[in-house]
């Protein structure tokens, strides 16, 4: 590569950077300092990391022309590790959204954190980029996407844009230790909207603790697992549904369960209040017990 070339792809990353700079912030808490956020919208809306406000406490937001200003928590949702922040001040810059569909392997991409007063950057390329997933808390992520960016410390929260300086997503390191996952634009809106409207997501409950175990072939209906009931909350759904300890749960509205995130994934927000028939192998004999889905506190 040339010299030419090669000052020419650094003033363009340093031009990606300058552009996604004034939507980025710095995130402080009373015992975390140095977490960074990105500007959603230009009434004040900042997105983080929920793991960076986990903790009770007052809030302040380092803004990109130098001043602090308090905020408030909105609502979190820690099952895909965001939370929603509103900061004491307006005409804030937010990010154009890059359209996730051109986002391809191997693009390359650039994470822009505010970890201290001044903006801070990685390069890296698309790793992987896939279909959507559940994290170990069960919440929905629209798409997979993973980074080799580095996340040197107070860049979880930060954005990854694109080389036009769109937002692709929050990086966060809630979710792997060997890359920077991303949480897309797609989800980032879906939750926020529902975090502004309702300060968190809706989730189903049962009430039930399980564990996951083998199922004999013969009983298990094709499936090789199931979830066995540990406990059962006296003042939840499964309890008044006539749910017992030591019963297997083998699917749950027509999905076979064959992990405790197959039970969180079936539990989404839209089936709060409705009725699913459960699927429960107790004495060796298999039955179907209609449940009606709570709403988890």
């Amino acid at each position: 590569m040339s010299t030419g070339l090669l000052q020419s792809l650094s003033q363009s990353l340093a031009s990606v950077v300058e552009r996604a700079a004034p939507s980025i912030v710095r995130v402080d808490t009373r015992r975390r300092r140095g977490a960074t956020g990105i500007v959603w919208d230009a009434e004040g809306h900042i997105v983080t990391t929920s793991q960076a406000v986990e903790h009770e406490g007052p809030l302040q937001v380092g803004l990109p022309d130098g001043r602090t200003v308090s905020a408030e928590l909105v609502g979190r949702d820690a099952s895909t590790d965001l939370a929603l922040l509103k900061a004491g001040a307006s005409s804030l810059a937010p990010l154009t959204l890059a359209p996730l569909d051109e986002v391809k392997v191997g693009h390359l991409v650039v994470a822009v954190a505010r970890p201290g007063r001044t903006a801070r950057a990685t390069l890296g390329m698309v790793s992987t980029h896939g279909e959507g997933w559940r994290t170990h808390a069960g919440g929905r992520v629209e798409r997979s996407l993973e980074t080799d960016a580095d996340l040197p410390p107070g860049f979880s929260g930060g954005a990854l844009v694109d080389a036009e300086g769109r937002l692709i997503g929050l990086l966060t390191a809630a979710f792997s230790r060997t890359a920077a996952v991303v949480i897309t634009t797609d989800t980032l809106t879906r939750v926020l909207t529902s975090l502004k409207e309702h300060g968190s997501i809706r989730r189903g409950y049962l009430g039930v603790g399980a564990y996951p175990v083998r199922l004999p072939p013969q009983l298990g209906e094709g499936n090789e697992h199931g979830l066995i009931c540990l406990s059962v909350d006296p003042n939840g759904p499964a309890h008044a549904a006539g749910l017992l300890l030591g019963d297997v749960l083998v699917s749950l509205g027509g999905q076979p369960l064959h992990g405790v995130e197959d039970l969180l994934g079936a539990l989404s927000d839209e089936k709060v209040g409705t009725t699913l028939p459960v699927r429960v192998l107790r004495a060796g004999a298999v039955r179907e017990i209609p449940i009606t889905v709570g709403k988890r506190a």
